[in-house]
């Protein structure tokens, strides 16, 4: 009898592992849909608040849509006109700025035979190049761009999904097994992945106004681009900030030197501590925290899987998976291995 258990439990286990890496492969390969439906869910959770508000104020659901969707377009319209001419002149730049650097490291070689230090231009030229940072920042634009290319279709997801808002708890309830127990949580969870969406994101434009503002006082480059990549990895906690700020500092110490981009780097350190360790934390709390292992393993996954987007809404993804393991017992270890708290 023990052994017959012993197979079940190891046939079992197998099918799962097989089905998990099943689903993983299909996610993968759906990637192109899934990602217009993330972009689409993100955006329309950011407009879910002021659509309610307007709602409340007595507007109709349909000139509450029109108004932010108006809003949005002309936002975001705004920002990739910025963004596309930065991100185009900086293009432009790049060759210029890698001689400029290989120029330097020259420099350094020479400083250094001066002083009885040899050293090769393998070393130099292959290990410390800065034309990998700045070749991988101008690619994640550019993947981040291919990915919101249907934007006219992103668009009219998010009228659906907002025009859908005010009926979707009533399907929500319909549609659970268990609605008086399941529905308290299920909303009150959605209600805090929408908080955190939106407070993330005003706190990350405010970052990134103040980072554009530092780095235009500075004189480096691309202000704005660098503001904008900010802005985007500053949904990634913990590692996002000092992966934004590698191309700024290195800009600046190929533009100016040593002593700006210490400054540069010193500017990033101050804003992400005053945003991420001060106001963060006494507006949202620590309510959806995860632990810094979590959120590297969770961007390293989702990344892995939908690319671009996925890496920069790991968090909301890892919460939601959390949520469903949460609702079986077979995988909530699971999320007892997501979640913020120590177990009991």
């Amino acid at each position: 009898m023990t052994e017959e258990k012993t197979s079940y439990r190891g046939t079992r286990f197998f099918l799962n592992a097989a089905a998990f890496v099943i689903i993983l492969w299909g996610i993968n390969l759906a990637q192109p849909v899934l990602v217009l439906f993330l972009v689409a869910g993100f955006l329309a959770t950011i407009g879910m608040m002021p659509l309610l508000w307007l709602e409340r104020k007595g507007l109709h659901s349909a000139a509450a849509v029109f108004l932010v969707m108006a809003a949005m377009i002309i936002l975001l319209s705004g920002i990739g006109i910025l963004v596309g001419t930065s991100l185009s002149s900086f293009y432009d730049a790049l060759p210029l700025y890698q001689t400029r650097f290989h120029e330097m490291l020259v420099g350094f070689r020479s400083m250094l035979a001066k002083r009885g230090i040899t050293v090769t231009d393998k070393i130099l030229l292959g290990y410390i190049n800065p034309g990998m940072v700045m070749n991988f920042t101008a690619s994640l634009f550019t993947s981040l761009s291919s990915a919101l290319s249907n934007t006219l279709l992103i668009l009219f997801l998010v009228i659906f999904v907002l025009l859908e808002a005010s009926i979707f708890p009533a399907k929500l309830r319909l549609a659970l097994d268990k609605p008086q127990a399941d529905f308290p949580r299920v909303t009150r969870f959605f209600n805090e992945i929408k908080h955190y969406l939106v407070i993330k994101t005003v706190i990350n434009l405010a970052g990134a106004t103040l980072i554009i503002i530092f780095l235009s006082v500075l004189g480096v480059d691309f202000a704005v681009l660098w503001g904008f990549l900010a802005f985007l990895l500053a949904f990634v906690p913990t590692v996002g900030s000092i992966m934004a700020a590698i191309p700024a500092v290195l800009l600046a110490f190929i533009q100016f030197g040593g002593g700006t981009a210490v400054l540069t780097a010193a500017g990033y350190l101050v804003i992400g501590m005053i945003l991420g360790n001060v106001i963060e934390p006494k507006i949202m709390g620590r309510k959806l925290g995860m632990s810094t292992l979590t959120v590297f393993v969770a961007l390293i996954f989702w990344g892995s899987l939908l690319g671009p987007v996925g890496a920069l809404l790991c968090v909301p993804l890892t919460l939601c998976l959390r949520l469903v393991c949460e609702m079986s017992e077979d995988t909530r270890w699971l999320a007892v291995l997501l979640g913020p708290d120590a177990p009991r």
